[in-house]
């Protein structure tokens, strides 16, 4: 992986964490492809980048996250298509941190890396 796809790895990640402590939830273009699908833990995947703004927009205002930090564990280029497995921890506002793995899947759009499919689960 050359250190330019290093840097927008990071980038859109670090975008993420300041969308969540923000709630600047239309940024979520910059982050997720048009077409993009999320799997949160114990519900229904969810299509779109209009229907994962709502979903984000909900799940940040009911845990009441302050912020988030992303940490990339591995990550695989794949053709035109990356992979990337990473830990989160979101840290809520008078509540104890919560800690997930996840698994992005990042592709190109519009001449930039993004979030193409998103899954997640917490630690026991």
């Amino acid at each position: 992986m050359s250190p330019t796809m290093v840097h927008e790895i990071q980038q859109t990640n670090r975008l993420f964490e300041e969308i969540a402590a923000n709630r600047n939830i239309d940024g979520l273009d910059r982050v997720y492809t048009a077409n993009a699908r999320i799997l949160p833990p114990g519900a229904e995947m969810i299509n779109g980048r209009e229907n994962i703004k709502s979903f984000w927009r909900n799940a940040i205002e009911n845990m009441k996250i302050a912020s988030v930090k992303l940490e990339t564990v591995d990550f695989e280029l794949l053709g035109d298509t990356g992979v990337e497995i990473g830990r989160a921890t979101l840290y809520p506002k008078d509540a104890a941190e919560v800690t997930v793995k996840y698994v992005v899947i990042w592709k190109r759009e519009s001449g930039a890396w993004k979030w193409h499919v998103d899954i997640w689960n917490p630690n026991a």
